[in-house]
C-alpha cells in the first residue's frame, strides 16, 4: 500500500495525497516555461516509489522529507533548471509562510496569499472576547463546511453521508473554487446564526410604517447585514396630511433619517452598514432625490432611480411623463422626460451615483407576481427581492477551471450543484430578527450563486475582454451554469421538496423546483482578494499593485495569471514588475502584442463592451448583476447617456456607471 500519512507543518496529521505532490511539481514547470503533464507525473510516480522504497507502510513522513525528495528526484533525473525552480518555489512558499504565521501569530497552512489572510483575520476568522484570533483559514473553512452540512439531519434524505457532504464542502472552499459570502464565512457555527448578507424591507406611508422599517433596519445591521429600501410608497414633500395639520417630510427626509442611522453602527472590520435607497422616477420629489449626493446630505447608502419602461419610452420619443401620487395613485403633473432624464445623467456624471433600475423589466421575471411587486434590490444590486425577503450568497471562482486554454467543464457542473445544494441548505441554518423575512425567506427559497474571477479565467484562456470571443465565452459558461443549477434545484426538489411558495409561483405546474431563484452576480470585493481572483464579472482594475503591512513590510504584487506567464517566457524580474505596477499595463513590457491585448483592465476597455458583456450575463440570470461601467475622466455626459439607453434597449436590469475621479474619496486609486 505505502506510506498513507503526513505530518504537517503545525504538527498534525492528514491522509498523504500523491497528487499534491504532481502539484507543486507542475507549478515549478511553469515558472520554466514548461507546461507537460506526462512528465510531472512521471517525475511525481518517481517520488512516491522513492518514498516506499525507504519506508515501512506505516511510516508517518514529515512534508519537508517529502520535499527534500522531490529535490533529489528532479535532480537525479537531469532535470537541472526544473530543480532550480523548485528550489526557489519552495525558498519563496517558505517566506510567505513566515510572513503569514508573523500575521496570524501561528502556523498558517491554506492556500491564501497574504492579502487574503489579511482580509480573513479582519472579516471572517473567530475572535475570543479580547479580540485575539482564534483559528486559521483552514479551520474557518472547517468551521463552516461543518455547519452547512449540518443542515441535512432536518431531513430524511438518507442519500447522503453528512460527514462525506462536509468533507465535499470543505474541499470545494478550501480550493477557493467556490467562496460563500461573508456572513457565512463568518457567522457559520457561532451564536450569530444569521447566514444572509441583505434584505429589503418595505416602507409604508405612514409614520408606524416609516419607523418600524428603521427599526427593523437597526436589528438586521446588529447583525451585520445590509439592507435595501425603497422610498417609492412616501408621499410627496409637502403634501397635507389627514391626521394632523402638518405637512409630509417627503421622501428625502426619511432617507437622510436612515442614513444617520446607519453612521451610528459600525461593523466588524470598521465597516459602515450597506444600503441602498431608491425612488421611483414616477416620484413628485424624484429631483429632490436624485440630487442628494450632490448636496453631500447621504453618505451610508447608495441611491438608484426605479426607471419605468413608460419613462424610458418618453426619453426615446423625446415626450412628456407623468408625476404621480403614490398615495392616491393619481397624475398630479407631466414633465419633460429627458430634462429629467438628463439630471439624473448628470448626476451619475459627477458623483457616481445614482444608479438605474430597470423597474419593470426587473418585474417581468418576478418568480412570485402573487405575492408582491419586486420594488427594489439589495444594497448591490444584484439581488432582486420581495418585501422582506433576504438574499444568499456564494460565488463560484471561474478562474480556478480554466487551464491549458480549457474549461473544466465537468469540474464546473459538479462545483455549480454542490454550491446550490450549499446555499439551499444556508437558508434551513439562518435565524432572522424580523417574522415577516422568516416567513418570505423560507417559503421563497431564493439563493443568489455568483461567479467570480471571470476575467482571470480570460487571462488564462487567452481572450481579450472586450472581444465578440469573450462574449461567446460569457453566454457559454453563464448558460452552463445557470442550467447546471436548475438541475441541482430539480434534484433537490424530488429530494427534499419543492419551495412552499410554489403554487403562487410562476413555476406552478410547470416544473418541481426547490427555489424559487437561483443566480445573481454580486460584487465579491473581498472574497475576491481571499481568493486572489477578479471580481464578479469585472476586468481586473490593475495588473499590480504596490501594498505596506504591518507597518513597513512592502509587498509588490502583479496578477497571478501574468505572474505565471511572464515566468514562462522567461521575462519575470523585479524591474518588469514595477513597470507593470507604475504603468498599470503591459506597455513598457517586451511581449507580443496579442498578449497586451489580452491582459487589458478596466480602463482598457470601452465602456460599450462593459454594457455588452453584463447583458450577456444577463440573458441567463433570474436576478441581477453587480456590475460597474467605467468610463476615464473624460468622458463627457453624453457618454453616460448613451450608456444608460444602451443597457435598456440590450435587456440589462441596471446599470451603474463610475467617472474615474469623481468621487472625493476613492476606494482604489493611483497616483501619477
Amino acid at each position: 500500500m505505502g506510506v498513507s500519512k503526513v505530518r504537517k507543518r503545525d504538527g498534525t496529521i492528514v491522509r498523504f495525497k500523491p497528487s499534491k505532490v504532481s502539484t507543486a511539481i507542475e507549478k515549478s514547470m511553469l515558472a520554466v516555461g514548461m507546461d507537460d503533464d506526462n512528465l510531472s507525473k512521471d517525475l511525481a510516480e518517481k517520488v512516491i516509489d522513492y518514498v516506499n522504497e525507504i519506508h515501512d507502510d506505516d511510516y508517518i513522513i514529515d512534508i519537508e522529507e517529502i520535499q527534500d525528495i522531490v529535490e533529489k528526484i528532479l535532480i537525479d533525473d537531469n532535470q537541472a533548471k526544473l530543480a532550480k525552480a523548485y528550489i526557489l518555489y519552495r525558498q519563496k512558499r517558505a517566506e510567505i509562510r513566515r510572513l503569514k504565521e508573523h500575521i496570524l501569530g501561528r502556523i498558517e497552512d491554506s492556500k491564501l496569499n497574504v492579502n487574503g489572510l489579511l482580509i480573513a483575520k479582519s472579516r471572517y476568522l473567530l475572535k475570543d472576547d479580547q479580540g485575539k484570533v482564534i483559528e486559521t483559514p483552514k479551520e474557518m473553512f472547517r468551521r463552516v463546511a461543518k455547519h452547512i452540512a449540518s443542515a441535512e439531519s432536518l431531513y430524511n434524505t438518507h442519500e447522503v453521508d453528512i460527514e462525506e457532504l462536509e468533507e465535499e464542502f470543505n474541499e470545494m472552499i478550501y480550493s477557493l473554487e467556490f467562496i460563500p459570502s461573508g456572513r457565512i464565512l463568518a457567522n457559520s457555527g457561532t451564536k450569530n446564526s444569521m447566514l444572509f448578507s441583505s434584505f429589503v424591507i418595505p416602507i409604508e406611508d405612514s409614520m408606524k410604517g416609516i419607523f418600524r422599517a428603521l427599526y427593523y433596519k437597526a436589528l438586521i445591521q446588529r447583525l451585520d447585514g445590509g439592507t435595501g429600501f425603497s422610498f417609492s410608497r412616501l408621499r410627496p414633500k409637502g403634501m397635507k396630511l389627514s391626521t394632523t395639520s402638518g405637512y409630509a417630510s417627503g421622501p428625502t427626509a426619511f432617507i437622510k433619517l436612515f442614513d444617520h442611522a446607519s453612521s451610528l453602527r459600525v461593523a466588524a472590520g470598521n465597516r459602515k452598514p450597506a444600503n441602498m435607497g431608491s425612488l421611483n422616477v414616477e416620484h413628485p420629489d424624484i429631483i429632490e432625490f436624485v440630487t442628494m449626493k450632490d448636496r453631500r446630505e447621504i453618505k451610508n447608502f447608495n441611491i438608484s432611480v426605479e426607471m419605468t419602461d413608460r419613462f424610458m419610452e418618453a426619453v426615446k420619443n423625446h415626450t412628456q411623463y407623468p408625476l404621480v401620487d403614490p398615495n392616491t395613485n393619481e397624475e398630479i403633473d407631466k414633465v419633460d422626460a429627458n430634462n429629467i432624464f438628463n439630471l439624473i445623467v448628470t448626476m451619475a456624471w459627477k458623483n457616481g451615483d445614482p444608479g438605474v433600475l430597470f423597474i419593470d423589466r426587473i418585474n417581468s421575471d418576478n418568480p412570485l407576481p402573487s405575492i408582491s411587486k419586486i420594488e427594489t434590490t439589495d444594497p448591490c444590486g444584484d439581488q432582486m427581492l420581495l418585501p422582506y425577503q433576504g438574499g444568499n450568497l456564494g460565488a463560484i471562482n471561474l478562474s480556478k477551471f480554466a487551464r491549458n486554454k480549457k474549461i473544466k467543464w465537468k469540474q464546473l457542473e459538479k462545483v455549480t450543484k454542490l454550491a446550490v445544494r450549499f446555499l439551499d441548505n444556508t437558508i434551513d441554518l439562518s435565524k432572522f430578527p424580523v417574522k415577516q423575512i422568516d416567513d418570505i425567506v423560507k417559503g421563497s427559497r431564493a439563493i443568489g450563486l455568483g461567479i467570480m474571477g471571470f476575467a482571470d479565467m480570460l487571462y488564462k484562456l487567452r481572450i481579450p475582454y472586450n472581444s465578440e470571443k469573450a462574449l461567446e465565452t460569457a453566454d457559454k459558461i453563464m448558460k452552463f451554469i445557470s442550467q447546471s443549477a436548475m438541475e441541482a434545484s430539480k434534484e433537490l426538489a424530488n429530494k427534499k421538496g419543492v419551495f412552499p411558495f410554489i403554487e403562487k409561483s410562476i413555476y406552478k405546474n410547470k416544473i418541481k423546483l426547490r427555489n424559487s431563484s437561483l443566480i445573481a452576480i454580486a460584487p465579491t470585493g473581498s472574497r475576491s482578494i481571499l481568493a486572489e481572483t477578479s471580481p464578479g464579472i469585472e476586468p481586473n482594475f490593475a495588473l499590480g499593485y504596490t501594498r505596506k503591512i504591518l507597518g513597513s513590510t512592502e509587498i509588490v504584487q502583479i496578477n497571478k495569471i501574468l505572474e505565471n506567464l511572464l515566468k514562462e517566457k522567461d521575462i519575470y524580474s523585479e524591474e518588469v514588475v514595477r513597470k507593470i505596477v507604475k504603468n498599470r499595463s503591459l506597455d513598457e513590457i517586451e511581449i507580443e502584442e496579442n498578449l497586451k491585448e489580452v491582459f487589458v483592465t478596466a480602463h482598457d476597455i470601452n465602456p460599450e463592451w462593459h454594457i455588452k458583456m453584463q447583458s450577456i450575463f444577463q440573458k441567463h440570470i433570474d436576478n441581477g448583476i453587480s456590475k460597474t461601467i467605467n468610463f476615464p475622466k473624460n468622458a463627457t455626459m453624453d457618454d453616460i447617456k448613451k450608456a444608460f439607453i444602451m443597457a435598456y434597449d440590450s435587456g440589462c436590469k441596471g446599470i451603474t456607471v463610475y467617472r474615474e475621479g469623481s468621487l472625493q474619496e476613492e476606494v482604489i486609486s493611483f497616483g501619477k
